[in-house]
């Protein structure tokens, strides 16, 4: 190793002479680069260059005055479309005011919130009218002190073909709504079948929303049907509060034939995945046509639990 290592840093006299000038080109340019850096920073400006300088300095600062200047001059021409107040600072203009014909513009001068005066618009948009000024204080998000300051200035003109409106309720859970009309809801003892129901059917369920019922039939689609009510947990829902309103008819349950059926659309159901659709589709390549699922009790890919669930949304036939 020792002469290994010797033989390795064995130079002759005229390399060694070669590494000795090369370390001091090296060293001469290190020192030369420090001197000249050094003596950079210790030079005088001349005047023509402090003059330089000075120009430089008074250039900038007339670019940065002229933009400063123009910005201003485009803040005065074009404010912004949405002043930076609150609704606080804004001083209401109170004046007498019809609620079922005044405009926007006068329910903002009122001091109501833009939000509001849209909802109180939307409201007669759709029908709606105030009869007496005790209706105006159902407005949601009108405070009482509010209310009790435009009360004075409410004068509703009396309509002589005025018809009865459907009974209205107050909203309590979207700051953007009004008023709605009560839905229908079914009486209790209704029962429908949970296989067939429309979205519109299922939202006479009490407690079935038009978020609800969509996310059943979307579920019911990706199935094929249900075969019992205790499916909807999958979904998030609660099924002991829905029992009594359902009956389940199986015979309504689209079923797949696992003798004519790929591997990508089987495993589209939520019920299989890619290697149980794979392990479906090879044994019957390998055996012919299914009959049931037994030959997959000792598949690795299934559990028992599994092809019960299955078992529901497969069919046999051999055409």
């Amino acid at each position: 190793m020792r002469k290994w290592f010797r033989a390795f840093l064995f130079f002759s006299r005229p390399e060694k002479r070669g590494i000795i000038l090369l370390l001091a080109l090296i060293g001469t340019f290190i020192l030369a680069r420090q001197v000249y850096f050094y003596r950079q920073s210790r030079k005088v400006p001349t005047e023509e260059e402090l003059k330089a300088q000075e120009e430089a300095v008074k250039a900038y600062q007339a670019f940065a005055t002229s933009v400063k200047k123009q910005e201003e001059e485009k803040r005065k021409t074009y404010p912004t479309r949405f002043p930076n107040k609150k609704l606080s600072d804004v001083t209401p203009v109170l004046a007498p005011f019809d609620p079922n014909t005044a405009d926007s513009i006068t329910f903002r001068r009122l001091g109501l919130p833009g939000w509001m005066v849209r909802n109180i618009l939307r409201y007669r948009e759709k029908g709606g009218t105030f009869r007496q000024p005790e209706d105006f204080r159902k407005i949601y998000g009108l405070t009482d002190e509010q209310y009790n300051t435009l009360r004075p200035y409410i004068h509703i003109t009396t309509q002589k073909s005025e018809t009865p409106h459907p009974q209205l309720f107050l909203t309590d859970n979207r700051p953007d709504s009004l008023l709605y009309e009560k839905p229908f809801k079914y009486a209790p003892g209704t029962i429908i079948d949970l296989n067939r129901a429309d979205t519109t059917e299922l939202k006479k369920i009490p407690g079935i929303g038009s978020g609800i019922a969509r996310l059943i039939c979307g579920y019911r689609q990706q199935l094929g049907g249900f075969y019992t009510i205790r499916q909807l947990e999958e979904i998030k829902l609660d099924y002991r509060q829905l029992e009594a309103w359902f009956h389940i008819d199986t015979t309504a349950i689209h079923r797949i034939n696992i003798n004519r059926t790929g591997v990508d659309f089987l495993r589209r159901h939520p019920y299989i995945n890619f290697y149980q659709a794979k392990a479906l589709v090879e044994y019957r390549k390998k055996h012919g046509p299914l009959k049931s699922l037994k030959p997959f009790v000792l598949y690795e890919e299934f559990t028992r639990e599994d092809l019960e669930r299955i078992g529901h949304y497969l069919s046999f036939e051999n055409r």
